[in-house]
């Protein structure tokens, strides 16, 4: 099937769940972005809305329903081919970090993904509508740099309350017999008003690893993360809860990432040094932006072929008296 056929179908079917009670919004729209790439809006009725492109499969904005952008992109983002969109949620995939042949973070935040009109069936709720299927299968330039053949399906829903919600599923797809081995991370960018009035509960007392200091392993001491050193933060979380909260106090705001399948949790900021050495990142944007990541790096993920891995994040927001205390892990997903 054609790709413009594709898109059509798509939008179509889009069409086909946009009306209700004789309201004509629409939820799912294609259009161009910025550069002329392709992207779809997603819309709830309450005002909501989420912009992915399909360029890395990537989310661009999510934003409630008054219109506030939760997410941070850099204002010197560079839409074009091959450098991945600064901001957002960048898929990492089939690794998390630089190692070996592969680039920083792999490849699929720099592929052209394409709609998925065939997808496998989702537990779906009636009232989510506001979705869209995407897929990134191999092509023989990556199977030269990662030898593996696979499918990545992604859906990217926008629920009627205005949460976000990533479920990625990766099949092995090699004929040869063979095992793959991949890392994976949700590297989603929040937007905040001040770093220095920002912190995360759920993950203190646990074990991480220090990018920094050459993936030294150490203990969180502090009751909460803050920021206030004035220095860059890059730790890994191990075995983390299900729940994490990120707390924005000028903002009166609090983030709760929902994570499933994703047993490590990324925290990044990189302060004003490494800030002022990004080419696509502002000297002072440090300030506004935080790095909280659903992630599977310590233990890499291994599939037999034919074999499928589903990893999910929730993100949604609640009024800034949100603490730790109330991280409900029997309540983790509300079904899509």
């Amino acid at each position: 099937m054609d790709s413009v056929r594709s898109k059509d179908i798509q939008k179509d079917r889009s069409m086909d769940r946009s009306t209700s009670s004789g309201d004509d919004k629409l939820f799912v729209e294609h259009c161009k972005g910025v550069n002329g790439l392709e992207r779809v809006i997603l819309r709830e009725v309450r005002g909501a809305s989420v912009e992915v492109y399909l360029y890395g499969g990537q989310v661009t904005s999510w934003k409630n329903e008054y219109g506030e952008e939760l997410l941070f992109v850099s204002s010197k983002a560079t839409f074009k081919l091959p450098k991945a969109i600064r901001g957002g949620i960048p898929i990492c995939f089939p690794q998390f970090g630089s190692h070996g042949s592969l680039e920083q973070h792999g490849f699929a935040r720099n592929r052209m993904w394409s709609i998925d009109d065939d997808p496998p069936p989702f537990p779906t709720n009636t009232s989510n509508r506001a979705f869209i299927d995407l897929i990134l299968k191999h092509s023989e330039e990556d199977v030269k740099i990662w030898p593996h053949r696979y499918e990545f399906r992604l859906r990217i829903t926008l629920g009627p309350g205005g949460d976000l919600m990533l479920t990625s599923r990766i099949r092995n797809t090699n004929t040869d017999g063979k095992s793959f081995a991949f890392t994976f991370a949700y590297h989603t960018y929040f937007a905040v008003s001040d770093i220095s009035e920002v912190r995360v509960e759920g993950l203190e007392t646990l074990d991480y690893l220090d990018n920094l200091k050459g993936k030294e392993r150490f203990t969180e001491q502090g009751d909460a993360i803050t920021f206030e050193s004035e220095v860059s933060v890059d730790k890994i979380y191990l075995s983390t809860p299900t729940k994490i909260a990120i707390l924005d106090h000028e903002r009166k705001r609090t983030f709760v990432l929902r994570k499933d399948g994703l047993p490590d949790a990324v925290v990044w900021n990189p302060w004003d040094k490494k800030a002022k050495a990004m080419t696509d990142f502002g000297d002072e944007e440090y300030k506004h932006m935080l790095c909280v990541e659903a992630a599977c790096v310590e233990k890499p993920i291994v599939l037999k072929p034919g074999e499928e891995w589903r990893g999910r994040q929730e993100i949604s927001t609640v009024p800034s008296s949100y603490c730790s205390g109330q991280l409900d892990p029997k309540k983790v997903f509300q079904s899509d």
